[in-house]
C-alpha cells in the first residue's frame, strides 16, 4: 500500500488553503437573515455581475440552491423538462417531487451531454388537463465533465421562450465550462431564467453556492430558502472564503483539467479498460473495466491508496490538491491492476 492517499473521488474534497482560512477569519460578518451580513452581500453582487444576472442568494449547498430555483418557478403539479443524468433528476434526492410536488419529465442525454432539441419539443405537454404543465427546462453545464456546447444553449433558450418555458442552468461545474471555452462565465450564464453556481469544488471554498436570477426571481426564492432552512445568520466567514475562492482559483481550474488530460493519455493503452471517449472531460476521467463489474478494479485501487467514485463506469476526477506525480502513480496502479489480471 502507498503511504499516500490519492484522492479522485470528486473535487469536493478539496479544503481551504492557508490565505483563505486568514480572509475567513477577518471577514465582516452580520445577521444575513436580517439582510445585514455585508460579506454575503459582497459575494451576491458579485457573482451577479459576472454572471449577467441582476442579484444573487447565498445557501449552504447546490441542492437546496436548485431546490428553490424550482420551487420558485414551478407550482404544485408542474413539471421540468431535465437530462436523465443531471444532478436535479438523478443525484438531489428527487427533493423536487417529494416537496415540491414538481414532475421532473426526464430526457436520455446524447453523448455530448446535450438532450436532443426535438425530444424536448416532443416532451412539452399540450395545454390539456390530462398533463401536468410543462413549466420549466434545466440543463446542466459541465455534465459528467462534458461542455455544453454555447449554440446548444442558445438553441435550446431560443426553443424554451418559443414555447414559454422558463430556463434554469445548474452550473455546479460552470466555471470549468467557461474555463476550458476561455470565455466570460456571463457568455454562458446571461441567457437562463436562473442559474445555481457552487463554490466548493473545484474553486475550493469550503461551502456553499450562489442563486442568480432577477430581483424579482431571488425574492421570491429568498422566501423559499427560509421554508427549506437555509437561512444563515453569522455566514460572511463562507462568504468571504468564496470572494477569496473567485479572485484567485478560477485560473488553476485549467490545471485541473490538464493533469484529467495527462491521466487519461497514459491510460488509454491498457489492455482490458476503456477510457469513454479516448479523453478526459474538463476534470474528469470515466473508466470502464472490460471484465467484471468494477468492483474488484475499485478494492484494488483502494488498498493501494488510490481513491475515486464509481464502478463501472468508474470516475476519477482531478482538483487543486493534485500533483503530476500523483497522476504518474494512480496510473501505475490502475496498470498495475490489468497487469496482475492477465
Amino acid at each position: 500500500m502507498t503511504n499516500q492517499i490519492i484522492d479522485l473521488r470528486s473535487d469536493t474534497v478539496t479544503t481551504p488553503s492557508k490565505a483563505m482560512r486568514d480572509a475567513m477569519a477577518t471577514a465582516q460578518v452580520g445577521d444575513d437573515v436580517y439582510d445585514e451580513d455585508q460579506t454575503v452581500k459582497e459575494l451576491e453582487r458579485t457573482l451577479a455581475k459576472m454572471s449577467g444576472q441582476e442579484a444573487g442568494l447565498f445557501f449552504p449547498s447546490g441542492t437546496q440552491s436548485n431546490l428553490v430555483a424550482l420551487l420558485t418557478h414551478c407550482q404544485r403539479g408542474e413539471e421540468f423538462i431535465v437530462g436523465q443524468e443531471a444532478h436535479t433528476y438523478k443525484y438531489e434526492a428527487g427533493g423536487a417531487a417529494v416537496l415540491g410536488s414538481i414532475q421532473p419529465q426526464p430526457i436520455e442525454l446524447d453523448p455530448n451531454g446535450t438532450m436532443p432539441l426535438e425530444k424536448i419539443q416532443r416532451a412539452i405537454k399540450l395545454d390539456d388537463f390530462h398533463f401536468a404543465r410543462t413549466r420549466l427546462l434545466a440543463l446542466e453545464n459541465t455534465i459528467g465533465g462534458k461542455v455544453i456546447p454555447q449554440t446548444y444553449i442558445s438553441e435550446a433558450g431560443k426553443l424554451a421562450r418559443q414555447n414559454n418555458l422558463l430556463f434554469h442552468l445548474d452550473g455546479a461545474r460552470v466555471f470549468n465550462a467557461a474555463v476550458e471555452q476561455n470565455i466570460s462565465l456571463s457568455e454562458i450564464t446571461k441567457q437562463f431564467d436562473s442559474v445555481s453556481i457552487c463554490l466548493s469544488k473545484g474553486l475550493g471554498a469550503p461551502v456553499g453556492s450562489v442563486l442568480v436570477g432577477d430581483e424579482s426571481f431571488l425574492a421570491q426564492a429568498k422566501r423559499w430558502r427560509k421554508m427549506v432552512g437555509g437561512g444563515m445568520r453569522q455566514v460572511g466567514m463562507l462568504a468571504a472564503a468564496a470572494l477569496y475562492a473567485l479572485e484567485h482559483n478560477i485560473d488553476s481550474l485549467k490545471a485541473d483539467h490538464q493533469l484529467a488530460a495527462q491521466l487519461a493519455e497514459q491510460l488509454i493503452d491498457i489492455d482490458g479498460l476503456v477510457v469513454q471517449g479516448n479523453c478526459a472531460n474538463t476534470n474528469m476521467v470515466y473508466l470502464s473495466p472490460e471484465k467484471g463489474d468494477g468492483t474488484e478494479f475499485h478494492q484494488w485501487c483502494a488498498e493501494r491508496g488510490l481513491k475515486f467514485g464509481g464502478r463501472n463506469p468508474a470516475r476519477l476526477v482531478t482538483h487543486r490538491h493534485i500533483t503530476e506525480q500523483q497522476i504518474q502513480s494512480a496510473a501505475e496502479i490502475i496498470r498495475s491492476y490489468f497487469e496482475s489480471a492477465k
